[in-house]
Order: C-alpha cells, then sequence, then structure tokens
C-alpha cells in the first residue's frame, strides 16, 4: 500500500491559471541517483473505470464501504482482462473502494501482480450527499448549479473538483514516475478519469460531464518527454499490443 505522504514526498507543486482556475501541475523531484535531464519516460497509463454495481446510476456511492460488483460486474471483470491479456502489464494500481479492487482482481491473477492500493484514486469525496437518489439529487437547484459550474464546484460537506484533480493527477505523475518504460493499469472512477483526462487535453474543467466513461472501460495515456498523449478514449473493444498509436508517434517525435 501506498501511503499519501509518500506520495507528497516526491513531489514539487507548482501552480499554474488556467481558464480561470487554480490547478495543479507536477515537477517530479528526483533524487541524485536519477537526474531529469537524463530521464527518458515513456509510461503507459491505463486508466479503468470499475465494473458495474447495484448503486450505479441509481445513487451517489462515493466512499460508501460495501458497494461490490453484481453479477454483471464480474462478468465485466473477467472479460477485461481477457482484453487486456495481450498488453505487457508490469504494475496493476486501484482505488481502496471494492468496486474498484473486485474489477482489478481477475486481471491481477492472469498477470501473477499484487493489487497496489492508491487512496488518491478513491472516488469523489460526495460528503452530504454520499449515498442519495440521484433521481432526487438531480431535481435540487444546488445540483443543477453544481454541474453547470463544476470548475467552482465543492460537493456540501465533500471536496471541491479542483481538489480531486490535484490529487488524481498527483498519483497518476507519481506511479508513471515510478514506472518510467512501462504499461501500467490504474483501476479507479468515472469522474476522477474524467478530470484527468480533462487536465491533460487542457480542456475546461466545466465541459469534463461530456466525456463519457463506460464501466469496464479502459482510457489510455501515453506520458513521454513532452505533452502527455490520449491513446484511447473509452475503449470498451480489443487491445492489442503493440498498439498502432505507438510505432506512429515514436517515430514522429524522432523527427
Amino acid at each position: 500500500m501506498l501511503a499519501g505522504a509518500a506520495f507528497a514526498a516526491t513531489l514539487c507543486v507548482i501552480e499554474n491559471r488556467r481558464f480561470g482556475v487554480i490547478e495543479a501541475a507536477f515537477a517530479l523531484c528526483y533524487t541524485e541517483e536519477k537526474n531529469f535531464a537524463e530521464a527518458t519516460r515513456m509510461a503507459i497509463i491505463l486508466l479503468i473505470r470499475h465494473a458495474a454495481n447495484d448503486a450505479m446510476g441509481k445513487w451517489l456511492a462515493g466512499w460508501t464501504p460495501g458497494v461490490h460488483l453484481n453479477e454483471a460486474g464480474r462478468r465485466q471483470a473477467e472479460a477485461l482482462a481477457e482484453r487486456l491479456a495481450p498488453l505487457p502489464i508490469r504494475a496493476i494500481y486501484s482505488s481502496p473502494l471494492e468496486r474498484a479492487l473486485e474489477t482489478a482482481e481477475p486481471l491481477a491473477r492472469r498477470k501473477g501482480l499484487e493489487i497496489q492500493i492508491v487512496p488518491e484514486l478513491g472516488e469523489v469525496r460526495y460528503g452530504d450527499w454520499t449515498g442519495k437518489s440521484l433521481k432526487r439529487l438531480r431535481r435540487q437547484k444546488a445540483w443543477q448549479r453544481l454541474v453547470g459550474t463544476i470548475s467552482r464546484a465543492c460537493f456540501p460537506g465533500g471536496e471541491a473538483m479542483v481538489d480531486l484533480i490535484a490529487r488524481a493527477v498527483r498519483a497518476v505523475e507519481t506511479i508513471a514516475a515510478r514506472h518510467p518504460r512501462d504499461v501500467v493499469a490504474l483501476f479507479t472512477h468515472a469522474d476522477l478519469i474524467r478530470a484527468v483526462t480533462a487536465y491533460y487535453l487542457g480542456m475546461p474543467l466545466d465541459l469534463y460531464h461530456r466525456l463519457m466513461i463506460a464501466p469496464a472501460s479502459v482510457t489510455i495515456f501515453w506520458l513521454a518527454e513532452g505533452p502527455p498523449l490520449l491513446l484511447r478514449l473509452n475503449d470498451t473493444g480489443p487491445l492489442q499490443w503493440p498498439l498502432e498509436d505507438l510505432a506512429y508517434l515514436s517515430k514522429a517525435r524522432k523527427r
């Protein structure tokens, strides 16, 4: 298990302003054994949403304990492990919540890898709205205001979306630094994947609900030298290795 303090110890925080919202970018603090200028990073990061459960689409599960995959979700998790089998995955990280861990387990068994728990990959903390019916929440003006200006949103008694972005990007960047030339699977949640994707693409956070992230879908980023590159978004089909994008991109960046 990776503690939050371990993440903070490896990062320098650089604040910048984008689209009127304070966001956090993170510069890796390398030890003397590994100089940043000499490092070549080509991490392939798989952001995977957990599979189906009975709360999905009905109520805000958030950090509620005991939300497990249902029968359909268990089938999705097994199918996901089959889909990801061709990829040379070297490490598996997961949110601490049961629905994410249970989605990761079939792949971990197949690959013979330990699931490493990262609290920063956990769901949004919805505060007072945790456990509430989505149907009822959508009728409330407070919900409508929050969804309309998500960049300024803070869930009542819970987490601000800018804080979600900060911890999510911090977790992804730290994991990528630990695996600079590996394919790594991160099992997490839809809002976190949307937030990371919006950040890496430079999208205004207020548009992030336009990104569809289906259960057991795979979103893939190539975190190499230079800007992050999106290789797949919300992918639910077969994935072969090597990803055809990589051969083209590797050549293009050498020109």
